[in-house]
């Protein structure tokens, strides 16, 4: 049984490589809910998505995963211009990363119907994003990030942090003399 899903993993892969600008191999994409823009969309070696991914490049957004990376289930990643998630990343299910905010200055409109507003958002190599966590437009995560399960994380945020909070803010910092995570 087991030779069958891998089976199965090596041929869904390979359809991928045909739809998306590119998937390495070896890599792994669980069923997805829904990709629009897929040929925007670059997937380095040994990703692994499990189930549940909803990806979105807008007006030729275009989204870049880099080397090693790991994907929980139900991922939402929406974006409108580069958006990237650096190698050795590790993230958790549930976790909404997004370049694009919709504007909601005139009353008399939906908000469906306003424009939105586009800000760079990337992810350094080697984070960690924990559970649910929501990543919003603005964002940048240095080398080695840790973000708390739930944060809402929006601004910059320098090298081995770790970030937790509604807003977010960091918490700790890595230490290099000490090898430790000291409390800020």
């Amino acid at each position: 049984m087991h030779r069958l899903y891998k089976a199965a993993w090596v041929v869904r892969a390979m359809l991928f490589k045909c739809i998306f600008r590119s998937f390495s191999m070896p890599g792994y994409l669980g069923k997805p809910t829904f990709i629009l823009g897929a040929s925007r969309m670059s997937f380095g070696v040994k990703v692994r998505i499990f189930p549940g991914m909803r990806a979105e490049c807008f007006d030729g957004g275009s989204l870049k995963v880099g080397d090693d990376v790991s994907i929980g289930q139900n991922f939402h990643v929406i974006c409108s211009s580069e958006l990237s998630i650096g190698s050795g990343c590790l993230i958790s299910s549930g976790v909404f990363i997004t370049d694009t905010d919709h504007q909601y200055s005139d009353v008399s409109l939906p908000v469906s119907h306003q424009p939105v507003s586009v800000r760079s958002t990337q992810i350094g190599e080697n984070c960690f994003i924990g559970v649910g966590a929501r990543i919003q437009a603005g964002t940048t995560l240095g080398r080695g990030c840790v973000v708390g399960a739930n944060a809402v994380v929006r601004g910059s945020f320098p090298d081995h942090c770790v970030i937790a909070g509604m807003p977010a803010r960091i918490i700790k910092r890595y230490d290099f003399e000490t090898a430790s995570w000291l409390r800020v």
